[in-house]
């Protein structure tokens, strides 16, 4: 598959996820033209090829990574790997640090940010999301720590330890709770979980 085709499938990718998860979204070219997430993680993907190449190609790299945080509002660092169909509901304020690993169908809301929590170079300093992570507007998950797949982190939280595939955490610092009910699907979690809204 050429280079074209893939980038061609990835954006359809994107903007299937961006319809399946933002019930405001009233089509494709609205997404396509209005998701300040979209265009930031499409930025993104442009500036992790260029960081990946090399120390040559790095500073165009990080140009274009302010430029894309100029326009949206989101700032990924080049070096952030960020898995397939993610997806950030309006953007605004979202941090995602150089070390940080996200997965495939990852959906984040505004001002989220994905830090560090030391100052050393040259080590893994942030969060690492596994596949299906949800995490509300405002939180904080900080640190070289893991979020299992499938968990859902609340609005507002503080995350500084890892959290468990399927469970739900919330608060500062956040505690965490796996679903009530046998078989409860983690989203539906949620809606038991005031927390994880305010």
């Amino acid at each position: 598959m050429s280079f074209i085709e893939r980038a061609r499938r990835t954006v359809r990718e994107d903007l299937d996820a961006a319809m399946g998860r933002d019930p405001a979204a009233e089509s494709r070219v609205d997404v396509l033209l209005n998701s300040p997430g979209l265009h930031a993680i499409w930025a993104h993907r442009a500036a992790h090829r260029l960081w990946k190449k090399g120390p040559l190609t790095r500073p165009a790299a990080r140009l274009l990574s302010t430029a894309a945080r100029a326009a949206t509002g989101v700032e990924i660092h080049p070096g952030a790997r960020i898995g397939r169909r993610f997806f950030i509901d309006h953007g605004m304020g979202v941090v995602i640090g150089a070390t940080a690993v996200v997965g495939d169908d990852v959906m984040l809301y505004h001002a989220v940010t994905l830090g560090g929590r030391s100052m050393q170079r040259g080590v893994k300093r942030h969060p690492t999301l596994h596949d299906g992570v949800v995490v509300g507007a405002g939180a904080r998950v900080l640190g070289d720590i893991e979020i299992g797949a499938n968990a859902q982190i609340g609005a507002n939280s503080v995350v500084v330890k890892g959290v468990p595939a399927g469970a739900v955490a919330t608060g500062i610092p956040a505690t965490v709770r796996f679903p009530d009910l046998p078989g409860e699907d983690p989203y539906d979690a949620l809606y038991s979980e005031p927390a994880i809204f305010i």
